[in-house]
């Protein structure tokens, strides 16, 4: 992944040193526009066998696993659960205009839980979904990566026993 190329010569150059680098292995490359920068946050779903589907939000990029800062809430999330969710983790405070900076759009980041939560409901397949790196901005909020993984699976209860 190269990052931060301007000017389409320094994107020619890199797919050239890429083509170079792998060569016979390339079946073509992927250019978009580099997102502007933001609070990078992380949102997401896990299925707990006991508890059921949880919503997670919090600090996301490189610092998402080392510094463990989200909150989780049981689906479905009510709106008091959202806000509730965006505001618990430490990193709240970036959010809401740290030290003068302009506040991130909130109203955006609260549809992040407000969408993962019925689709964690409706879809007991669905094991997992990570969106990380989430960036928040004054003006907007933008997903620049979303791994949702799917398990074919029936809900059961946990505590129902069962012949083997």
């Amino acid at each position: 992944m190269l990052l931060d190329l301007s000017g389409e010569r320094r994107v020619r150059e890199a797919y050239r040193d890429l083509a170079n680098r792998f060569p016979g292995l390339m079946t073509g490359v992927l250019v978009q526009p580099m997102a502007r920068r933001g609070t990078e946050l992380f949102a997401g779903v896990v299925q707990d066998a006991v508890f059921g589907p949880l919503v997670l939000f919090g600090l996301g990029g490189t610092a998402a696993e080392g510094l463990a800062d989200h909150a989780a809430r049981l689906a479905p999330l009510t709106d008091h659960d959202i806000h509730d969710l965006i505001t618990a983790p430490r990193c709240a405070a970036l959010l809401f205009g740290y030290r003068g900076s302009d506040p991130a759009d909130v109203r955006g980041l609260e549809q992040l839980p407000a969408r993962l939560s019925p689709m964690a409901c409706d879809l007991p397949q669905l094991t997992d979904a990570d969106l990380n790196p989430v960036v928040a901005r004054p003006d907007g909020v933008t997903v620049l990566d979303a791994r949702i993984r799917l398990t074919a699976r029936r809900r059961h209860d946990p505590y129902l026993r069962r012949l083997r």
